[in-house]
This record gives structure tokens, C-alpha cells and sequence, in this order.
């Protein structure tokens, strides 16, 4: 390790390499550690606790023994101490980019970005926490009176990635910490750290022990975890965000238990130019879904259709904006688009190209590793795509745009509905008959229109088919961590 990740920070003691259990910092049973790379050189920036099943099961007991005092509390208490949380993260904004930006590789710009946006989740819950409340059904029997009582779920567990390892953490555990659930957090391997740092900030809002606790392990030992989360009885819910193949698994682990799930899985946006569609608006709305983040968001556009009309326009306009992406370190000035975060997801997007190039398609720009090395990858563009390659129903998570022409507005219906995953969607079009028809024809959870971002706090993010199961922000965000309950009275 050479970079000393506390000179970097103005506060460094929101840099932590232990795990977080019962409002404690502690290592593993075992001693051992394991090394968090900084994907743009490689270089080891931490060695962090490896925690293993025993471990898990102590953060599972001690988030079972805070659920009967933290679900007695009023949801206005919760609320305030949420909120004292939410004005702390805020004020460690650079803090905890940097962090992010050193363990997961994204611009410096996107991590602070992406760290406002994973506080608006505790700040809406914060105040969602003081508004839970069930009903009082008409009575049709004269004797009696009903009640219906919304109640926490009881102890949760969050699986998170690292393309987004502070927001997809504040999704899921502002939701369930505003109910009155208490939870166990797995991050991703990748990237412990943005985890730990917001832990950190937790106990300093007054958070009391056990309500969060933070399992950090390796490759190895995260599979022997999630088997013990999966498999414990106390564990009422699961929420995991991650591949359509790993939810699965968990699915299948969470079954003997009959856990409530919440299921994040994988995507394949269609990204849709109609021939009325304000181009450049268009090639603006296509360059922040699929460059972002280098491509490696499930809501990116993964099949952009252009009508055979306006293709070539787009093809050129869209060419000249990518050719502008900086690629580079994301902690250097002026770089909006930085590495893969290994050598793996590198792999993916070459062999993604290669099959796409064997079989046809042109390349119009990119197609290569950036002459920076490591897992740097161009900005790149395909054109003459066809519907046998790899890159039309296989998740890239790469910067590689693939673009396919079409004719009708029911030919790239049926193309875009044809997937397994039905998780985010775009199209671009000024005809409000077609807005509305071709809006509700797409079997997808979320639909941009004109737009090439929709996410935030206050709508429900998720996705139908293999996509996943339930919704994350809004107030439908909340019901996923609540049970109903239903009450007679005789009178």
C-alpha cells in the first residue's frame, strides 16, 4: 500500500479497514484481511477485515437485539436522528468522493454526484418515517371493528455492488432504518469503503448500536456469508442488487425461509430515436445513460434504435460527442470517464466487440484499450448491429454503444420488449400520441421519455421480469420493509 488514503481526506478518520458489528469497529475472527485495489493503477489503497460466516452471524444477533428498542421508538425520533445523519454525510461530501472515487474508479465529479444522491434517500425516509400508517376499514359486521396496522418486518439484510457503493447502501437501508428495521449490510468486495466511512457518520448522528452493521469479506468468504444470511430464520428480508444470475441464487438460498425479497437484478435498456426526435437532444440523452459511470450502471442503454431516417445525422452528431469523453484517473481534473473496475469486465467488453465486429457491425470510433493501460477502455461506438450478437441481449457494463437501425414503430416495440430483463428503458420522439402508446407498450419498470436519467428519491426504481422484485424509493419504497397487520375487535 503506498498511497496514504488520511492525507487525502480532510477528516481521515472516515477511513476505516474494519468491519462494523453492534456499534463496534472489529476485525475478523480470523485476523485476516484482504487488499481494496484502486482500479485506475492497481495499486493496493487497504486491507480490510475478512470477515466469514461466525462474523455474520454475530452482526445478525446483534441487529436481532437492537429490533425490539429501535421499532418502539417513535418514527419522528428516527426521523431526527436520520436527519443528523443525512447533514453529515452532506458535509463530508468531498470526504467520502474521494473514497469512492479511489476504490470504484468513477470521475471525482460522479462520486460527489453520486454521494448527494445517495443522501436524498435518508432525507426522504427521514420524513417517510413519520408517516406510516395503516387504516380503519368500514366494519360490515355490527359487533366489530377493524384496524389494519403497518408494522416493521423485523431484521434486514442489504447485498450491495460497487458501481454504486454509497447510493445502492442508502436505498435500501434508509427505507428499512425509517420503518423501524434494523440491518445487516454486505458490500461489495470491491468496495468496502464508501460503506464503512457512512458508518462512521452513523455512530456520530447517534445511531444506536446494532441498528447497522457492516460485514465486510473477500470473493470467498462472501459467498459463505450470503449463505448465512440467506439461510438464518431471523433475517426477514433480503435486498440485493446485483446480476439476474446471482439473484437467482439468493432467491433460491432465501426460499427455505420464506424471506420478503427485493431484487435489483440485471438490465438491458433500450435506448429509442424516433424520427420526430430533437437529435441533438437525443445524442445528449444517449451520451449521459451509456458513458456514465463508463458504462457500467444497470439502467444504461444497452441497444440504442435509430430510425432509419435520422440514423446517419445521429451516427455523426453522437461520434463527435463521445469523441469528446475524457478518459482517465477519476481524481484527475477534467476526466469524465474513468477504468473498469477489473480485468474481468474489461474481457467482457472486448469479447463483446469482437463478436459484434465478426458478424458484421462497423466499428465508427473507439474499439480498443486507451493507450493509459490497466483497465482503461475508449469510448466506443458500433454501427450495422444486428440481433445475433452478444451485445444485443447480453449486459456489457462497458463504454461500447452498439447502434441498430429499424423502420416502425412496432418493429422496435417488439425489438425492445424482446429481452429477459425489463429493468430501464428510453426513447426520444415529440409526438404525444406516440409518447403515450409507445410509453405503456414498453415492458419495462422505468421509462424515459426525452430523458436520459430519471432516477431519484421520489420515484419507484425497479424492474419487471427478470429485472427483479419490488421497488426502491418513493413511498412505495417503504412498504417493502413493512408487514400489514390485520386487527378484529368485538365490541
Amino acid at each position: 500500500m503506498t498511497t496514504d488514503i488520511r492525507k487525502l481526506l480532510k477528516d481521515p478518520s472516515l477511513f476505516k479497514e474494519e468491519a462494523f458489528i453492534n456499534g463496534k469497529w472489529v476485525k475478523s475472527s480470523s485476523g485476516k484481511t484482504f487488499p481494496i485495489n484502486n482500479p485506475a493503477n492497481n495499486e493496493i489503497i487497504a486491507q480490510v477485515a475478512n470477515l466469514d460466516a461466525a462474523d455474520a452471524d454475530k452482526a445478525i444477533a446483534a441487529a436481532n437485539a437492537a429490533f425490539p428498542k429501535w421499532k418502539s421508538i417513535t418514527g419522528k425520533e428516527r426521523a431526527g436522528l436520520m436527519r443528523k445523519w443525512f447533514d453529515l454525510i452532506l458535509q463530508n461530501k468531498d470526504d467520502l468522493a474521494i473514497l469512492m472515487t479511489l476504490e470504484q474508479g468513477k470521475p471525482l465529479t460522479e462520486s460527489a454526484g453520486e454521494v448527494v444522491y445517495g443522501a436524498s434517500f435518508i432525507e426522504w425516509y427521514a420524513e417517510e418515517a413519520k408517516r406510516v400508517s395503516g387504516t380503519i376499514p368500514t366494519t360490515i359486521w355490527g359487533d366489530k371493528r377493524f384496524m389494519v396496522l403497518k408494522q416493521p418486518v423485523g431484521v434486514c439484510v442489504a447485498i450491495t455492488p460497487w458501481n454504486f457503493p454509497n447510493a445502492m447502501i442508502t436505498r435500501k437501508i434508509a427505507p428499512a432504518m425509517a420503518a423501524g428495521c434494523t440491518i445487516v449490510i454486505k458490500p461489495a468486495e470491491q468496495t468496502p469503503l464508501s460503506a464503512l466511512a457512512l458508518a462512521e457518520l452513523a455512530i456520530r448522528a447517534g445511531i444506536p448500536e446494532g441498528v447497522m452493521n457492516i460485514v465486510t469479506a473477500d470473493a470467498d468468504q462472501s459467498i459463505a456469508i450470503g449463505k448465512t444470511l440467506c439461510a438464518s430464520p431471523v433475517v426477514r428480508h433480503l435486498s440485493f442488487t446485483g446480476s439476474t444470475e446471482v439473484g437467482r441464487i439468493l432467491m433460491s438460498q432465501c426460499a427455505p425461509t420464506v424471506k420478503k425479497l427485493g431484487l435489483e437484478l440485471g438490465g438491458h435498456a433500450p435506448f429509442i430515436v424516433f424520427e420526430d426526435a430533437d437529435i441533438d437532444a437525443a445524442v445528449t440523452g444517449a451520451i449521459a445513460s451509456k458513458y456514465r459511470n463508463s458504462g457500467q450502471t444497470c439502467v444504461c442503454a444497452n441497444r440504442i434504435y435509430v430510425h432509419k431516417k435520422v440514423h446517419d445525422a445521429f451516427v455523426e452528431k453522437f461520434s463527435k460527442a463521445v469523441q469528446t469523453i475524457k478518459v482517465g484517473n477519476g481524481m484527475d481534473a477534467g476526466v469524465s470517464q474513468g477504468p473498469l473496475i477489473d480485468h474481468a469486465a474489461l474481457e467482457k467488453v472486448e469479447r463483446h466487440i469482437a463478436d459484434a465486429l465478426s458478424k458484421g457491425a462497423k466499428l465508427v470510433t473507439g474499439g480498443k484499450p486507451s493507450p493509459l493501460g490497466g483497465t482503461f477502455y475508449e469510448p466506443t461506438i458500433l454501427a450495422n448491429v444486428t440481433s445475433n450478437m452478444l451485445i444485443t441481449y447480453e449486459e456489457t457494463f462497458g463504454p461500447v454503444a452498439p447502434i441498430i437501425p429499424f423502420e416502425s414503430d412496432d418493429e422496435v416495440v417488439e425489438l425492445a420488449n424482446n429481452s429477459q430483463y425489463g429493468l430501464a428503458s428510453y426513447f426520444y420522439s415529440r409526438d404525444i400520441g406516440r409518447i403515450w402508446k409507445v410509453a405503456e407498450a414498453l415492458e419495462y419498470g422505468m421509462v424515459g421519455v426525452n430523458s436520459g436519467i430519471l432516477a431519484n428519491e421520489v420515484v419507484p426504481f425497479g424492474g419487471v421480469k427478470q429485472s427483479g422484485l419490488g421497488r426502491e424509493g418513493s413511498v412505495f419504497g417503504m412498504d417493502e420493509y413493512l408487514e400489514l397487520k390485520y386487527v378484529c375487535i368485538t365490541l
